[in-house]
């Protein structure tokens, strides 16, 4: 019987990986590098294995044996790892070629895979550097015998956590700490068969918490084939998303490399798209992300309160997911930074729009210093097409600015912080320094703003804050008035006036 590798020796084995790149290339590319040597890896040895296997099918026909019929993938003669493994010279090149065949001998599900990432600059990757890369993915086997999809989707997970933790504020717009994915999951509760979409993707791990998530419910994850949808404009980052899921076993999705708010990819005639659950982590306020167009906007996005402001792109994700959102059963969750509930202008009037249709369920506040690349503190917003008749036209306000672990470059939410949360979404009642439901009357009279002290104030927990503490909080508090007054004089300035 083949021994199988566990988890934490495929990570160390993976991270061995990583470290070889020190020194070549920035820690913010990393991945570019090692997740496509990882994934060729991985596909070679699963068309050995399979190869193998027909070939004590068929009694030893080698004809038989290559027909596509018996392979997940198409590897065409002279790309298997092997292959590029006994070249010594122009390594960088003959991985560069056999990515390239690989992607177009399978156009339907890997084109694109691989990603742009200059393998011939001898410069930063001389072939004795490659060389000791793929020498290092050499020493294991990774065929399914060996790696079981959920051991390698887990490491694969691992990975991408690891780059992020490596690159810190690079990692912003590609991923998102796995407890707020999870908790934003289990608030939408994916069911068996509902389609679920993520508009600003990244390295789909939202997507890949869904299947998690039908799995813990004893639920048939298969049932999710075919209905998992995602788009993403970095084309290195969109690679990855697919890799996740081929790596997790998911054999039938669907996610394009495209920039979503100007070229939305899912859509039917002149309607978008409409999915059971919608997802995202978008970038937060995008800058120049295409209001000129939305003004005369063919989806119908501006008819959810008007067009965005110019610098900021947030309540554009927040319109673009409700109209992807099935009109019966659609529930949307998206992060946000908090100012996107208090920032006036165009901004008021969509929340006013948004907020009088009586979509937004529940406004969760996290606590500051959780995402990469941003250490102020960000938001959920829970919106349903229809909400359940006890909670029509009310609002859940949640602060939970307290719940997470301080760390010395980064908060953490921890899964029982996690858990708390999620409880006070489903209690839905008021709890003291914790929640507070307010009808659509108490919203208007504080003008439609959903900023969370005005319905929440923290709780008196009578810690007393460090001088580091107290820096930090100060700190976030001027980015915080920078954001409002660039709000403001962006504002005055469609006037003519000037702040």
């Amino acid at each position: 019987m083949t021994e199988r590798l566990t988890l934490s020796e495929l990570e160390h084995y993976l991270a061995g990986a990583a470290d070889l790149l020190r020194g070549s290339i920035d820690q913010a590319d990393f991945k570019a590098y090692i997740f496509p040597l990882m994934f060729f890896k991985r596909i070679s040895d699963v068309y050995v294995e399979e190869y193998a296997q027909a070939l004590d099918e068929s009694g030893g026909d080698h004809e038989f044996a290559s027909f596509a019929e018996n392979h997940r993938f198409a590897i065409p003669e002279g790309n298997l790892w092997l292959d590029v493994r006994a070249k010594t010279e122009n390594i960088g090149t003959a991985l560069h070629t056999a990515f390239r065949e690989i992607e177009k001998a399978n156009p339907e599900t890997l084109y694109g895979i691989f990603g742009n990432a200059n393998w011939t600059n001898k410069d930063k990757l001389p072939d004795r550097k490659l060389a000791d890369l793929i020498e290092h993915f050499s020493t294991q086997t990774l065929s399914n015998a060996t790696v079981a999809p959920d051991v390698f989707g887990n490491a694969y997970e691992y990975l991408i956590k690891r780059f992020a933790d490596q690159s810190n504020k690079k990692a912003g717009e590609y991923y998102t700490p796995r407890p707020v994915v999870r908790l934003l999951i289990n608030i939408l509760d994916p069911q068996e068969g509902e389609s679920v979409y993520d508009p600003a993707c990244g390295t789909g791990g939202m997507l890949i918490e869904v299947i998690e998530h039908v799995k813990d419910a004893a639920g048939n994850p298969k049932t999710l084939w075919g209905k998992l949808y995602g788009q993403e404009r970095v084309l290195a980052t969109s690679a990855i998303a697919r890799m996740n899921l081929l790596l997790h076993g998911v054999e039938d999705f669907k996610i394009v490399r495209e920039d979503t708010l100007r070229n939305p990819a899912f859509y039917t005639g002149n309607h978008l798209a409409r999915f059971d659950c919608v997802v995202a982590n978008p970038p937060f306020s995008l800058k120049a992300w295409g209001e000129v167009e939305w003004a005369s906007d063919r989806w119908g996005r501006n008819q959810l309160g008007g067009v965005p402001p110019k610098g900021y792109a947030d309540w554009a994700w927040v319109q673009h997911m409700l109209t992807s959102a099935d009109p019966t059963s659609g529930r949307v969750a998206v992060v946000l930074p908090q100012g996107a509930l208090f920032r006036q202008g165009a901004e008021a009037r969509i929340r006013t729009h948004v907020l009088q249709a009586d979509k937004i369920e529940a406004v969760i506040g996290l606590a500051p210093n959780l995402f990469y690349g941003t250490g102020l503190a960000a938001c959920v917003l829970i919106l349903r097409q229809r909400k359940r008749p006890e909670r029509r036209g009310r609002v859940l306000f949640i602060n939970a600015e307290q719940h997470m672990k301080k760390g010395r470059n980064q908060n953490t939410l921890e899964p029982e912080h996690a858990d708390a949360i999620f409880d006070a979404y489903e209690a839905f009642a008021d709890a003291d320094g914790l929640a507070h439901v307010a009808d659509l009357a108490e919203i208007e009279s504080n003008a439609f703003n959903l900023n969370i002290p005005l319905y929440v104030a923290p709780a008196d927990t009578g810690e007393k804050l460090t001088l580091a503490e107290a820096f930090d909080n100060l700190e976030a508090a001027h980015a915080r008035s920078q954001e409002t007054r660039a709000a403001l004089e962006a504002e005055l300035s469609k006037w003519g006036l000037s702040a």
